[in-house]
C-alpha cells in the first residue's frame, strides 16, 4: 500500500476535495466551498492546506462565524441536500458562535460541516488563548457545546481517525434518514501532527444520496387507509424537496383527487396553479386549507415533523383521523400513533399510487379542494391589493415582489411576522423556490442564508425579505457578498420594533413592553437606523420606497445592479394575515390582568382540544 506522509491538516482538505456527487445529472464537488474566518486556531496548518487547494477547493471569507455557518445552512437548503458546505473558525468564541447556526442546521435536518480548531491534546501549555477550563473534566472544552445540535460529533486527537471519522461525515451528511449537521474538533498540535496516509484515502469517490424503499407491508397498510378515505388530505413537508419529489406529488394528487396543503419547509413543492393545491397549512397558513385539514378522515403526511406550527399544537386535525406518515425517518413517521411509511418520498409515492390503482377520492371532496383554493387565491388578492394607506403592509409588500418576480427566482425570508405572511400570500410560481427558515426560526437567518443561497443558484434573483429586528441581529454578510460577487436583492421592513413577539404578548393578555422601540427604556428610544446609509457602508446599492410603484420600480432597478440591493421599505406595525388556529405557549395560570386571565381561559379551552396520539 503506498502512503503519503503529511498534515492532518492537508489531509483532511484532500479527503474533502476528492468527494464528487451528482446534481441534475452532472457530476460536481460535494464540498463545493469553505466559509471561513481563521484565527490562531485554524490559521497555521488548516488555513495553510485551503491556501495550498485554493482552486480546488475555494475559501470565501465571512464576517461573523454565525453568519458564514447560517450561508452553509441555507446553501444546503436550497441545493436541497446534494452539496455541503464547509464552516471553519478558530477555537474559543469563534467555534462557540457557529453553535447556533448549526442549531439551525439540526432542526431542519440540513447537512452541513462545522470545523473547528480546539486545545492542544498535550496539554502542555494550557491555558491558551480562548480555552474555556473544566476544573474537573479537562478534557472539555467550547467545542463540546456543539454535541446537542450536531448529527455526528467527533474531536480528532490522533492523525488516523480522520480514515474512520471522515467516511462517516460524509455518509451522515448524505443520508436522507439521519441527514443533519457534522462538526469536527481540530486540536492544533494534532492539526499540524504528520502521518502516513493511504493514498487511496485521496481517491475521487462520486457519491449518491440513497433511496430507501418502503417495507411492503406499509405501502398496503396506506394504501388500505386511503381507499378507505372520504376527505383526504395531503401534507407536503420540506422532504419532498429533499427526495427531489414535486413531479412525482403533483401526478399522485392529481391522478388521486386528493387536496395537496403545504407547510413552511415544503412550500413550493407544487406550483400555486396546481388544480390540487389547496394552500399553505397551520399557524402560519390560511383560514381555507385548515378547513380542509380539520375535515380530513385521512392525512397524508409526506416529508414533515408535523412540528406545532402545521398542527396547531395538535388541534388541527380530528381525533378520528388517520394520519399516514411517509417518511425516510423512522422517527418522524411513527409520531403520534400514525400509520408509518418509511421510506423515500419520490419512490413510495410512486409505489403506493400503483397501489391504489384507478382509485381516487370522491368527486365531492375534490370539488371542495377546489373551492377552498379558489377562496384563498380571493384572500389574498384583497390582502396584497392597495388600498392607499402608507406605510404599506407585509401583504403589500409581498404581492409587488411577487408582481416583479420571475418563476426561476427564488425567495427567503426566517422568524418574526414574515414566516406567516409569507406563506400565505406568496404564490409560488415553480417547485423549490422558496425558503423559510421556521424550524429553529432564527433571526439573522436572512441575509446570511441570502449570501449562502447564491451560491447555490445559477439563474434568477435571490430575493430575500428581512425585518428591521432581524437586519440588526446579523446584516454584515452583505459585505460578504459584495466581496464574493454573490449578489442577493435584501428587502428591508422597518416596524421598529420586534413586532410579531409584541403582538403575541398582547394576544395573551400582557401590556406591549421591551419589544417595540417605543417602549423600549433608555433616554434615546426615539432614534432610528438609517438603514439605506448602514446598507450603503458595507458595499450593497441602497434605496429607499414608500409607494406600491417606488418599490416595484425599485426591485426592476436592483435586478439589473451588479452586487447585492438593498429596498428599505416602511410597514405597517400590525397589519397581519391571520393564520386562525390555536398555538399552545406558557401563558401564566394567574395574574393580576384581567386580559392574561383570560387569555389563561382561552388558553385551557385550547389544550382541551389537542389530539391525543389516538
Amino acid at each position: 500500500m503506498s502512503t503519503v506522509r503529511i498534515t492532518t491538516a492537508e489531509a483532511l482538505v484532500r479527503y474533502l476535495v476528492a468527494q464528487r456527487t451528482e446534481v441534475d445529472g452532472h457530476e460536481v464537488p460535494l464540498y463545493p466551498g469553505v466559509f471561513a474566518i481563521f484565527g490562531h486556531g485554524n490559521v497555521t496548518s488548516l488555513g495553510h492546506a485551503l491556501e495550498q487547494h485554493r482552486d480546488e477547493l475555494p475559501v470565501w471569507r465571512g464576517q461573523t462565524e454565525e453568519g458564514m455557518g447560517l450561508a452553509a445552512v441555507a446553501f444546503g437548503k436550497a441545493t436541497r441536500r446534494r452539496q455541503v458546505m464547509v464552516a471553519t473558525s478558530s477555537i474559543g468564541p469563534g467555534a462557540t458562535n457557529m453553535v447556533t447556526a448549526a442549531g439551525v442546521a439540526m432542526s431542519n435536518r440540513i447537512p452541513a460541516l462545522f470545523i473547528s480548531g480546539d486545545a492542544f491534546t498535550s496539554r502542555l501549555p494550557d491555558p491558551v488563548l480562548q480555552q474555556v477550563e473544566h476544573f474537573g473534566d479537562p478534557s472539555t472544552t467550547v467545542n463540546d457545546s456543539f454535541r446537542p445540535v450536531v448529527r455526528y460529533w467527533d474531536r480528532i486527537t490522533h492523525p488516523a481517525q480522520l480514515l474512520s471519522s471522515l467516511p462517516q461525515v460524509t455518509r451522515t451528511l448524505l443520508d436522507p434518514a439521519d441527514c443533519g449537521p457534522a462538526f469536527l474538533g481540530l486540536p492544533q498540535d494534532i492539526a499540524a501532527t504528520a502521518f502516513d496516509y493511504p493514498e487511496s484515502f485521496f481517491e475521487p469517490v462520486v457519491h449518491r444520496v440513497p433511496r430507501p424503499r418502503a417495507d411492503r407491508e406499509e405501502l398496503e397498510r396506506a394504501a388500505a387507509a386511503l381507499r378507505a378515505a372520504e376527505r383526504p388530505v395531503i401534507v407536503a413537508g420540506g422532504g419532498v424537496h429533499y427526495s427531489l419529489a414535486e413531479a412525482e406529488l403533483a401526478d399522485f394528487a392529481l391522478r388521486h383527487g386528493i387536496p395537496v396543503v403545504e407547510t413552511v419547509a415544503g412550500k413550493s413543492s407544487l406550483v400555486a396553479d396546481h388544480p390540487r393545491y389547496a394552500g399553505p397549512v397551520g399557524v402560519t397558513g390560511a383560514a381555507e386549507p385548515n378547513e380542509a385539514c380539520a375535515a380530513a378522515d385521512v392525512v397524508l403526511a409526506v416529508g414533515t415533523r408535523l412540528n406545532d406550527f402545521v398542527t396547531g399544537s395538535w388541534t388541527l386535525f380530528d381525533d378520528d383521523a388517520r394520519i399516514v406518515a411517509l417518511n425516510t425517518a423512522r422517527f418522524d413517521a411513527t409520531k403520534h400513533l400514525s400509520t408509518p411509511v418509511v421510506g423515500d418520498a419520490r419512490e413510495s409515492l410512486g409505489e403506493l399510487s400503483s397501489l391504489l390503482g384507478d382509485w381516487a377520492a370522491p368527486q365531492a371532496w375534490t370539488d371542495r379542494g377546489s373551492e377552498l383554493r379558489t377562496r384563498l387565491e380571493e384572500f389574498v388578492a384583497g390582502r396584497i391589493a392597495d388600498d392607499g394607506a402608507l406605510p404599506l403592509s407585509y401583504a403589500q409588500i409581498i404581492g409587488a415582489l411577487h408582481r416583479t418576480a420571475a418563476p426561476e427566482d427564488y425567495v427567503m425570508t426566517a422568524a418574526g411576522g414574515l414566516p406567516g405572511e409569507l406563506n400565505v400570500n406568496w404564490l409560488s410560481k415553480s417547485v423549490a423556490s422558496f425558503d423559510c427558515e421556521y424550524g429553529f426560526s432564527c433571526m439573522g437567518y436572512e441575509t446570511a442564508g441570502a449570501w449562502g443561497a447564491a451560491f447555490a443558484r445559477t439563474e434568477g434573483e435571490v430575493l430575500c425579505l428581512v425585518g428591521d429586528g432581524s437586519y440588526l441581529m446579523l446584516n454584515s454578510e452583505i459585505y460578504s457578498s459584495v466581496l464574493s460577487g454573490k449578489k442577493f436583492i435584501l428587502i428591508v421592513c422597518d416596524n421598529a420594533g420586534f413586532a410579531v413577539i409584541e403582538r403575541l404578548q398582547r394576544n395573551q393578555g400582557g401590556n406591549s413592553y421591551n419589544n417595540m422601540l417605543r417602549d423600549a427604556r433608555g433616554p434615546n428610544s426615539d432614534v432610528r437606523v438609517d438603514f439605506v446609509a448602514h446598507a450603503a457602508s458595507l458595499g450593497a446599492y441602497a434605496t429607499r420606497a414608500s409607494s406600491i410603484p417606488e418599490l416595484e420600480a425599485a426591485i426592476e432597478q436592483a435586478r439589473g445592479h451588479d452586487r447585492t440591493s438593498v429596498v428599505v421599505v416602511d410597514v405597517r406595525e400590525s397589519d397581519w394575515t391571520e393564520g386562525g388556529l390555536f398555538w399552545q405557549v406558557g401563558v401564566p395560570e394567574v395574574s393580576e390582568l384581567a386580559g392574561v386571565r383570560e387569555a389563561r381561559a382561552a388558553h385551557e379551552a385550547g389544550v382541551a382540544t389537542q389530539r391525543r396520539g389516538t
